[in-house]
């Protein structure tokens, strides 16, 4: 299982990837498919630190509850 050190240095490792990729960005597809893989993975991780800063009482309580579809723009939420 990883740390809430180990993703943040995934997310800063990704956002420093993103930053290099924005100069090359419209220049070719496969920079373009890179850039939007990495900003996928970069939101995954995101969502993996927030689930780790989580209550887990509080979550075995939800899980009891019904579950809600999950939807690709929840993973973008600020």
């Amino acid at each position: 299982m990883k740390t809430k050190q180990q993703i943040k240095k995934q997310i800063l490792e990704k956002e420093l990837q993103l930053k290099k990729l924005q100069l090359h960005q419209s220049s070719s597809d496969v920079c373009n498919q890179l850039y939007n893989t990495l900003v996928l993975e970069k939101a995954i991780l995101k969502k993996e630190l927030e689930n780790l800063n989580k209550n887990p009482i509080i979550e075995a309580v939800k899980r009891t509850l019904p579950k809600k579809e999950k939807l690709i723009c929840d993973y973008f939420k600020a």
